[in-house]
């Protein structure tokens, strides 16, 4: 199949239009608008890498389970490492955005400085031939005016060839060689204008399909480019999320040696405090010295009633001090 190229497909029927060359340009120019999207695009997605970089990377400096021990500190410790090494990738990452959005730019500019010297000479081109075409129509217009004065003047003179004295013919000879000599130079001037355009055309012609293939090197350039660039900022994502898999995987490693028993044993044997409990409470009665087990009854019968008989009588005779006496039927127990 015939590959199709922008110098055999942007002619105009007529010579002063510049249609297809506009065309061209027209596409050149979203093309141009296009990159700048692109780099547009990049340098805001290094922004947002960064962004989540330095608060991911603030997040891994936060206190992470510093009161743990042995095994699952070890763990966390290197969870919160990785999470920094996580965040110091995506902030390389960023900086590769970037410089990919400054190589896009450079891009950009060099196609700019190209376009502009080719433009400049096709404006300069455009001008000349619709100047040269306008010069030509209005020495065109000339001659054939006086071709009609030179035919006017022959025909009048030929008319009063038989009725006109000879100074009259005279004149009229006159008048009718002076048209035919405007006609000549006329002639000649417009022969002359149309030999300047035509090698106008030429010149115009040769540098349009010129610009046509610096244009469409230029575009298969950007359209190389532009798939490149998309192609490897998706790598540049994809390896990302590879990197990150794989300092994940330390910690995830790390939380295979995570051992439960042996945190459990651990904390025991650094914090332990004692290996027998507090001896039960027994309850004192406060008439007897009998202790009496504080904790519930072995069985469901009631324990044996102490009885205490009478108190002594006092020896104190002052009469200043009373003693109270217990009756004989008191129990301490009561049910």
């Amino acid at each position: 199949m015939r590959e199709l190229h922008f110098k055999d497909y942007f002619w105009n029927g007529e010579l002063t239009c510049t249609g297809g060359y506009d065309c061209i340009v027209q596409h050149l120019n979203d093309g141009k608008r296009t990159c700048k999207e692109i780099e547009d695009f990049m340098k805001a997605r290094a922004s947002i890498e960064e962004k989540y970089a330095k608060e991911l990377l603030g997040l891994s400096k936060k206190v992470c389970g510093h009161n743990e021990m042995n095994t699952l500190k070890r763990s966390l410790d290197m969870f919160k490492l990785q999470t920094e090494h996580v965040s110091l990738s995506h902030l390389q990452l960023a900086q590769t955005m970037r410089d990919e959005a400054k190589k896009l730019e450079d891009f950009r500019e060099r196609q700019k400085e190209t376009r502009k010297k080719v433009e400049q000479q096709m404006d300069a081109l455009h001008k000349q031939r619709a100047m040269q075409f306008k010069k030509t129509m209005e020495t065109k217009k000339t001659y054939e005016q006086k071709c009609r004065d030179k035919e006017e003047a022959e025909q009048n003179m030929n008319r009063n060839a038989s009725t006109s004295n000879v100074k009259q013919q005279e004149k009229l000879l006159t008048k009718t060689q002076q048209a035919k000599q405007n006609a000549e130079e006329a002639d000649r001037l417009y022969m002359h204008n149309v030999s300047v355009l035509g090698k106008t055309r030429e010149d115009w012609q040769k540098e349009h399909i010129k610009a046509c293939e610096v244009f469409e090197k230029q575009e298969v350039e950007r359209i190389n480019t532009l798939r490149n660039m998309v192609w490897t900022h998706l790598n540049q994502l994809s390896q990302q999320c590879v990197t990150s898999d794989e300092l994940h995987e330390e910690v995830r490693k790390s939380l295979e040696q995570c051992d439960i028993q042996e945190d459990i044993e651990h904390f025991v044997n650094l914090r332990r405090t004692g290996d027998k409990p507090p001896a039960p409470v027994l309850y004192e009665n406060f008439y007897s010295g009998q202790r009496v087990p504080a904790g519930p009854p072995s069985s469901r019968t009631a324990p044996p009633i102490t009885r205490r008989g009478p108190l002594p009588n006092p020896d104190n005779t002052e009469g200043d001090v009373i003693y109270s006496t217990v009756d004989p039927g008191y129990s301490a127990l009561q049910y």
